[in-house]
């Protein structure tokens, strides 16, 4: 078998494989490579070492058995048997599922997921986006802090595991999106150093320096991140990657790296013959990200859109400190605002970052599936103090407010594992790192954190603590009892509006027309026929309509439809969707 490794300020490699020791030879034709044959099968240990220093885990390792400082092992991906045809599920028109595998069920493995996919089916949803699996410290974890940007966490399941799950939801017609995390590495099981320049401190972010790429060595470093990318869409047979947090992603070549990943992704979609897409996190409000490259962007194929998420929380929850601020001077001329333009900030002044702010959507050439829309994430909930959801923030009716405009409006809808039910269970931050110090400083900071915004110490979840992850988990026997169930029927019903009536799918964004009243509460939009109504105050509203009759498809509370006059009566903490005849 063939191994190779890039380490180019090496002075001399070896791999150790099943116990042999090899020196590997530079490749003539890739400077900065190392190569050479040994034996080797599915699950053979190896690792290498730089001038004679420790055996350490291959940068590309496909998996890691006994965690990020063990030997790698090889991987042999053509053993497994795909079991289900899949021509791919692309993005326009769906609805994604963001899930944490460690938590959606007791037992946090992929295949105790995949067991669950049928719920998922059930619901309606398109996508299961899944939470980073690249391996960590501990055997609990966000995620975020993973290393071995190739390889599945060994306690989720390992490669194989993974290859279960996303069979077993293309059974079920469900796509599959991974969270990948390119804008920093873990601070344990970091091994990347050893072999090259992988880092830079020519930029710094919250984590420390940057991923290198565009300072020297930056080819090979954009190289591995991107070939990581089309690893896990082709021998995972995923659908897309969600990007994490992509303004943290320092870069100032010319060709930018989201532009340079795009390029490929778009290229292996046309390889395989199936739809790939990419979604960025990003809080630039920077439309160039979204915008095709033939048209001067970065080809991306859409971005998480918190400014729909604060407007719509500081609505429902009247809070407004942090960044909520500016959505919360009036809430609905905010989400009024997001509903039409996309962005919030589009070069309006932000008083939490104390300068203007984004950039505006050209709504004729933008999509609307390419921003995503929620009420919840694991970043909303779970960095709260006590991680808890909006279900606990806010009356069962205002929560299916929150879902109506979620699922109705021109984005693309995202659920947070358990908001289908209104779940009762927080979603906590927490943490199992085995290096004492480190778990010590994520503790106190956490504590830290909170403090100055009021928060007791002891009223803060340890993150290390493995009651906190208990905590997290999904009760699993909540949708079967009010008031969940109902909640859950509701969910199932607008989600089933969605894939029924073309206007809630509408890629114009320019076709939204609303109408709001902030002093009364509600909120009122059109897209093509369908008409949708949110009375986010305790006492009926009086919503007008226009003259054209109206049917009611929805309603949370029973509603009759508007009367001749057009005006929709809309009880308390209540919504409707209707269409025009």
């Amino acid at each position: 078998m063939q191994f190779e490794v890039w380490a180019p300020q090496a002075g001399r490699v070896t791999l150790r494989c099943d116990g042999a020791t090899r020196a590997l030879e530079r490749d003539p034709e890739r400077p900065g490579w190392w190569c050479g044959e040994a034996p080797a099968r599915d699950g053979s240990r190896y690792g290498f070492a730089v001038d004679d220093g420790p055996v350490l885990p291959d940068p590309r390792s496909r998996r890691q058995p006994d965690g990020p400082d063990g030997l790698s092992a090889v991987v042999d991906h053509g053993r497994y048997a795909w079991r289900t045809p899949w021509a791919g599920r692309p993005l326009p028109g769906g609805v994604l599922y963001e899930l944490h595998v460690g938590t959606y069920t007791p037992e946090g493995t992929l295949d105790a997921a995949a067991e669950r996919l049928g719920h998922l089916a059930g619901l309606g949803v398109t996508h299961v986006e899944l939470m980073p699996l690249c391996p960590f410290p501990g055997r609990h974890g966000w995620g975020y802090e993973g290393v071995s940007l190739w390889a599945v966490h060994e306690p989720y399941g390992g490669p194989e595991a993974l290859k279960r799950f996303v069979d077993r939801a293309h059974d079920l017609g469900l796509g599959v999106v991974l969270d990948v995390v390119h804008n920093h590495l873990g601070p344990s099981g970091n091994h990347l150093p050893a072999f090259g320049p992988y880092f830079t401190d020519t930029h710094h972010t919250p984590w420390g320096v940057a991923v290198n790429l565009d300072a020297p060595g930056s080819d090979e470093v954009r190289a591995y991140l991107v070939d990581s990318a089309l690893a896990w869409l082709r021998d995972y047979r995923l659908d897309g990657l969600r990007l994490d947090a992509v303004h943290a992603l320092a870069d100032t070549r010319a060709c930018h790296f989201l532009e340079q990943l795009s390029t490929a992704v778009d290229g292996l979609a046309a390889d395989l013959e199936r739809p790939l897409f990419l979604i960025a996190e990003s809080d630039l409000n920077d439309p160039r990200i979204i915008t095709p490259r033939a048209e001067g962007g970065l080809g991306v194929h859409a971005q998480w859109n918190d400014d729909f998420h604060h407007a719509l929380h500081a609505a429902l929850t009247g809070e407004s400190q942090g960044y909520y601020a500016d959505f919360a001077r009036d809430p609905l001329a905010a989400l009024a605002k997001t509903l039409i333009r996309g962005y919030f900030h589009d070069g309006t002044y932000s008083s939490f970052r104390g300068r203007s702010h984004g950039r505006a959507l050209d709504r004729g050439r933008v999509a609307a599936h390419r921003l995503t829309g929620y009420s919840q994430t694991h970043d909303q909930v779970g960095n709260r103090a006590q991680g808890d959801r909006l279900a606990s923030l806010v009356s069962p009716g205002l929560a299916a407010c929150a879902a109506t405009l979620t699922l109705t409006a021109p984005f693309t809808p995202m659920l947070f594992m358990g908001e289908e039910w209104a779940a009762g269970t927080p979603w906590q931050f927490f943490t199992d790192h085995t290096d004492p110090q480190l778990a010590q400083a994520v503790r106190q900071g956490r504590r830290r954190e909170f403090a100055a915004h009021g928060w007791r110490e002891e009223d803060v979840p340890d993150p290390q603590d493995p009651a906190t992850r208990e905590r997290s988990c999904l009760d699993w026997s909540e949708p079967e009892r009010e008031p969940h169930a109902r909640v859950l029927d509701w969910y199932r019903r607008l989600i089933a509006l969605r894939a029924e009536q073309p206007d809630l799918t509408d890629p114009d964004l320019a076709d939204t027309r609303v109408a709001y009243d902030g002093t009364g509460r509600w909120l009122a939009f059109r897209r093509g026929d369908i008409r949708v109504a949110v009375n986010l105050g305790t006492e009926p509203a009086a919503i007008p309509l226009g003259n054209r009759p109206a049917r009611v498809l929805a309603a949370w509370e029973p509603v009759e439809g508007p009367g001749a006059n057009g005006i929709l009566r809309v009880p308390g903490e209540s919504s409707v969707v209707l269409v025009q005849e």
